[in-house]
């Protein structure tokens, strides 16, 4: 028989949140159903119902014509279905191959079968084409390799159904190929795919129907995605027409001064001959595959990694950077964290704590006490000049939607004054509206004289904000492309760089 979900008006409450109310979906082997909707939208909700994380308080939910809710997700797993949840659910400490037969490892007498746990492991990573040693622990991963360990987990079960919760977040285009072919394999076997993602250019590409929900209701319900302009399914999503953004190619001054420049740079780890500059109020993109170095690079400038060679000019002086509050305090660069909840906010501190934290030595008073209504001004400053939500300044942090959590991440540094700004994957997980406010802000901060280098795996993205894009490859920069908002011809360019070297 082949594989089918089928969600019939399921409603969840929680204390003063209706978060899903009478929800549809129809999922079957196959097909690939896209599951679409602004953050907060009740897309996680849902799929905590599905897989037994939720009881709903009312509706139906039927897996291959049983009627049926969940009481765990093991029990979900054991009923054919996995999940891979945006926020990764790896044991820090076990090893890759521990990690991807967690669920259910292979038995033999009642011990772990070694053996056939590592045939396994290898065969569901030899299906996403993914290389990695089965003996590396999880912490040693970089957040791409996570994710992708993450599907394999999902794999390895040989489930009927499979919901994936935006895998594409982390990981680049070189990868997402990779993870489409897998896709396309296991619907040709006639599994039924869920697909949760803001990036629209992948579900067009990936997804044959769609249910797309706005605060918590269903408002396109199991259609031919085909049927449906991109635009059609934004409106869907946030309940208003969003005209499109205007196309503007900003003017970036080179005839002056870098304000940051890097000459032959060398790191302890790997990075050979860099050389490159960024001009006062330029967007720098730095586009590359996962391993290719940009992220490191970034923290090799913030003295976090050990420079061995070359040098870092600022304003046209050579510097050492000792360490990252050397950067902060004494150069004036600060660095938005691809990892927001773990490096980038402390998610147990206020709004106004986590907005004034670089800049704490300007708000105490004697005796090392913090001055709260300095403090408070502060934050007040950057949550309305940012557009951020909250209910007031004391608000926790880990309380915000991820979009949220990551304008107050990126205020932090504004509040100190920082000339230099780099941004490291900063819309992973955000929804469309959010994302589009996103760049805005981005661009509003370079014309406002901020110097930004952007590091982002969404090609889109690249190519909307940058004024200038590198392309690293195995360390080494490979490419420079001057960007003309020509999206085919830019695209093109980029690749061709990645694959060529050239």
């Amino acid at each position: 028989m082949s594989a089918e979900l089928l969600v019939e008006s399921v409603s969840k409450a929680f204390p003063g949140v209706q978060a899903l109310d009478k929800v549809n979906l129809a999922l079957h082997g196959g097909t690939v159903h896209a599951l679409l909707g602004e953050n907060g939208a009740g897309k996680s909700t849902l799929i905590k119902i599905i897989t037994g994380v939720y009881r709903a308080d009312a509706g139906n939910l039927k897996t291959n014509g049983e009627e049926r809710f969940f009481d765990s997700p093991i029990e979900a797993t054991h009923a054919g279905i996995a999940v891979v949840h945006q926020e990764r659910n790896l044991i820090a400490e076990f090893s890759v191959e521990e990690n991807i037969t967690l669920h259910n490892p292979p038995l033999r007498l009642g011990i772990i079968d070694r053996t056939e746990r590592t045939r396994l492991a290898n065969e569901a990573l030899t299906t996403l084409g993914f290389e990695i040693d089965l003996n590396e622990r999880i912490k040693n991963l970089s957040v791409a390799q996570m994710q992708l360990v993450e599907i394999a987990k999902a794999l390895v079960t040989k489930a009927q159904i499979i919901l994936l919760d935006e895998p594409t977040a982390s990981i680049t285009a070189g990868e997402t190929v990779k993870l489409f072919e897998v896709i396309s394999r296991l619907k040709s076997q006639g599994t039924a795919i869920l697909f949760v993602s803001h990036k629209l250019e992948e579900v067009y590409e990936i997804c044959d129907t769609v249910t797309v929900l706005r605060d918590g209701v269903s408002v396109l319900e199991s259609k031919p995605l085909a049927n449906y302009k991109q635009s059609e399914i934004v409106d869907l999503m946030v309940g208003r027409h969003l005209a499109d953004r205007k196309v503007v190619i900003r003017k970036v001054d080179r005839q002056v001064n870098a304000v940051l420049e890097l000459k032959n740079l060398k790191t302890s780890l790997g990075h050979e001959s860099v050389s490159l500059s960024l001009y006062p109020g330029e967007v720098l993109g730095m586009y590359g595959l996962v391993g290719a170095g940009r992220s490191e690079l970034a923290r090799s400038i913030l003295g976090l990694h050990e420079i061995t060679g070359g040098e870092i000019l600022l304003g046209g002086k050579s510097v050492k950077i000792k360490s990252f509050r050397d950067a902060l305090h004494v150069h004036r660069i600060g660095y938005v964290t691809e990892n927001r909840k773990e490096e980038g906010l402390f998610l147990d501190f206020s709004v106004r704590k986590n907005v004034s934290v670089t800049i704490l030595s300007k708000i105490l008073q004697k005796l090392g006490i913090i001055h709260v209504g300095k403090e408070d001004v502060v934050a007040s400053k950057y949550v309305d000049r940012l557009g951020i939500k909250v209910v007031d300044n004391d608000q926790l942090a880990g309380t915000l939607s991820g979009g949220n959590q990551q304008k107050v991440s990126v205020s932090k540094w504004l509040a100190a004054e920082t000339k230099i700004l780099i941004i490291d994957e900063p819309t992973v997980g955000v929804d469309v509206r959010t994302k589009a406010s996103f760049h805005e802000l981005i661009t509003e901060l370079a014309d406002e004289g901020l110097s930004i280098i952007l590091i982002s795996s969404d090609l889109a993205e690249i190519i909307a904000i940058s004024d200038r894009i590198l392309v690293m490859r195995d360390y080494e920069l490979v490419g420079e492309v001057e960007n003309t908002k020509d999206y085919p011809s830019i695209s093109r360019s980029i690749m061709s760089s990645i694959h060529s070297g050239s």
